[in-house]
């Protein structure tokens, strides 16, 4: 299954519970097959806390956006964060709702909204680092381009591509996204 081969490329770190959340693009043939497909893996996903959704659509090809409500939560009540979407028209930081609001964003501007940062996990201060320099002047780029803490950052791109590295062994050793997927 394509989708569930995609989980394992882009998302072992959220699958691993060591990452809030990730996004990649993934094709279809079919609207029903997608929501099939989106509908059974969270059903599947949910008992562990995953959850995916399609944030965007164009033509045959859906941005997929795989997350931990509870990290998400968190990560949203983060000091300086409330304060930043609020700036971008976000009223309320519960989960639902702003989720919500970065699908609007998305379809309203056709391209990324910058805050998507704050919804992967990345840190206000690179995400806002990105912004002010126009996606210039990083210290390092990994997973997001790095402006604050870099000792920091590169740590964790080093533990995320670990984690794919391992998921994708096992994965292709017959282990199940369900089974690699950490309860959390």
């Amino acid at each position: 299954m394509l989708l569930e081969r995609h989980l394992i490329e882009y998302c072992s770190p959220t699958l691993a519970s060591i990452k809030t959340a990730s996004l990649f693009n993934h094709s279809f043939s079919s609207e029903e097959e997608l929501q099939n497909q989106l509908t059974h893996l969270n059903s599947q996903l949910g008992e562990k806390g995953i959850s995916l959704m399609e944030l965007y659509r164009r033509n045959n090809k859906a941005l997929i956006y795989v997350y931990r409500k509870s990290h998400l939560e968190a990560d949203l009540n983060r000091p300086g964060v409330r304060r930043f979407l609020t700036k971008y028209g976000y009223e309320h930081m519960e989960v639902e709702y702003a989720l919500g609001m970065l699908k609007e964003r998305l379809k309203e501007s056709g391209s990324f909204p910058h805050e998507i940062g704050l919804f992967l996990g990345y840190p206000l201060g690179d995400v806002i680092g990105f912004i002010n320099n126009a996606g210039k002047n990083c210290k390092c780029i990994g997973c997001w381009k790095v402006y604050c803490n870099e000792c920091e950052a590169v740590k964790k791109f080093a533990r995320y591509r670990k984690c794919r590295a391992v998921y994708s062994r096992l994965w292709k050793n017959g282990r199940t996204v369900w089974q690699l997927t950490v309860a959390a």
